[in-house]
């Protein structure tokens, strides 16, 4: 089979992540390897994510450069499949391919399983018309991952698991209820099978992704359902599946089986991001997110109770429509009394066909600035108070890959902090390895330690 060349672009979460390198898979029996940027690439794909403000924008602009790209290897002779797949794709679809002719297929992310079949679809129109015009926009998830790839190619040392996907939540700000459809939860079975293969390749640390990962509740196989605590006890029994992390989570779907697995299994990291998004209750009953500030508080509250050592991490929007001064102040207090050791913020910007859009009681621009200002300020301080309280500390690093200096790599704290570690004298190839490291400094965005132990060792494959 004659190999071709593919290069995958990737916009926003992890599970954009998975999803491009599951796409990798699904493609590499057609012969696709990996190219080194869209110059060399037969096959250019956009995984896209729809977020960010001015996120379709951004592909427009991307598609409008690499059509320079697929012009010039058609003069050549040659030719270039431009691909543009995510929840960009799945928004606007037939949209996209009348403001883009340059792109020869749309998919959503519930159908890049059914990407041979696709490319197979485009390329004969392609032949025989000149014009590929395919889209594949479907929200049904439930086969996708049974006819995906059994064997994933390698992620290294830290790898990214789906287990679940879609939101019922339906926030007012949010477009994911419509870009990636329902919730679906994958067996407990196919997780874990999934999980070991990652293990088996490598992986010390599995992070568990999901649009509402703590919605977890999975088949079990006995006609029953396991929730995301249940899951990672069972995950915590693979050998050499060192560490254990899941995202994004949910306040709503924190329930006492999830508290109690991060106080008895050793494996789930102490660090867990929990979008609150707003400390007004009046806000968040417009957001439509079902809880109250202090239903937020009391979560943590038995969070930390059962792990006192963990660090939180959460999701801010400033400048929702109708928020009040008021309302602000009870953002920030909610901050300063939670206190987290790094967070989200952003400025509400409008999402088309989300309810929020349509609302007429919109912040100014220059107050959503001032107070995302006055926000960012306040948790980078904590940020920092929170890195620098580490300073002196040994922690356990999982070291991933070679850093900027020589004799140095960079993995990550049980706290996700990225750190920087000076190897001394020590000539063995510690990637993939866990390590007592003494932080020494804090840097812009990052620790430096000091090697001084090796606590894990995991066998690169």
């Amino acid at each position: 089979m004659a190999k071709k060349r593919l290069y995958i672009k990737t916009y926003g979460c992890q599970m954009n992540v998975y999803d491009s390198a599951r796409m990798a898979d699904v493609l590499a029996p057609m012969g696709y390897e990996s190219a080194a940027g869209p110059e060399d690439a037969d096959l250019v794909i956009l995984n896209t994510c729809h977020i960010r403000e001015k996120a379709a924008e951004k592909v427009y602009s991307e598609v409008g450069r690499l059509r320079h790209l697929k012009d010039e290897k058609a003069r050549q002779g040659g030719r270039m499949l431009l691909a543009v797949g995510g929840c960009v794709a799945q928004a606007q679809g037939e949209e996209m391919m009348r403001r883009a002719p340059a792109i020869d297929l749309v998919f959503g992310p519930q159908t890049y399983h059914e990407l041979p079949d696709l490319l197979g679809r485009a390329t004969r129109d392609l032949m025989a018309t000149g014009r590929s015009r395919v889209v594949a926009i479907d929200l049904a998830t439930d086969e996708k991952f049974d006819r995906l790839p059994e064997e994933a190619a390698p992620q290294g040392a830290s790898a990214f698991l789906t287990i679940q996907e879609g939101c019922d939540k339906f926030c007012s700000f949010c477009v994911v209820p419509y870009t990636r459809g329902a919730e679906f939860s994958r067996p407990v079975a196919a997780v874990l099978a999934e999980a070991r293969r990652m293990v088996a390749a490598g992986a010390a640390e599995i992070t568990l992704l999901g649009q509402n990962v703590n919605a977890y509740h999975g088949a079990d196989g006995d006609g029953g359902t396991l929730g995301l605590g249940g899951l990672m006890r069972r995950l915590a029994g693979i050998g050499g599946l060192e560490r254990i992390r899941y995202t994004t989570s949910h306040p709503r779907d924190v329930d006492d089986d999830l508290i109690d697995a991060h106080r008895d299994v050793p494996q789930i990291m102490p660090f867990l991001h929990l979008p609150v998004q707003s400390g007004s209750d009046r806000i968040l009953k417009a957001m439509n997110r079902r809880h109250t500030a202090d239903r937020y508080r009391e979560i943590v509250a038995s969070l930390r109770t059962a792990r006192p050592d963990l660090a939180l991490s959460s999701d801010f929007i400033v400048g929702y429509p109708g928020e009040t001064d008021a309302d602000f102040e009870a953002t920030m207090a909610l901050v300063r009394e939670v206190r987290f050791a790094m967070a989200y913020s952003f400025k509400y910007s409008p999402r088309p066909g989300t309810p929020a859009a349509d609302l007429e009681d919109q912040v100014p621009e220059a107050v959503k600035s001032a107070r995302l200002a006055a926000l960012q300020d306040e948790l980078n301080r904590q940020q920092e108070e929170f890195n620098r309280s580490c300073v002196g500390r040994t922690l356990p690093v999982l070291l991933e890959r070679g850093g900027r200096h020589a004799r140095q790599l960079v993995g990550r704290s049980p706290y996700m902090q990225a750190v920087s570690v000076d190897m001394g004298s020590n000539e063995a190839d510690l990637r993939g390895s866990i390590c007592d490291v003494e932080i020494e400094a804090v840097l812009s965005n990052s620790l430096r330690g000091r090697l001084i132990g090796r606590e894990t060792m995991v066998a690169a494959q």
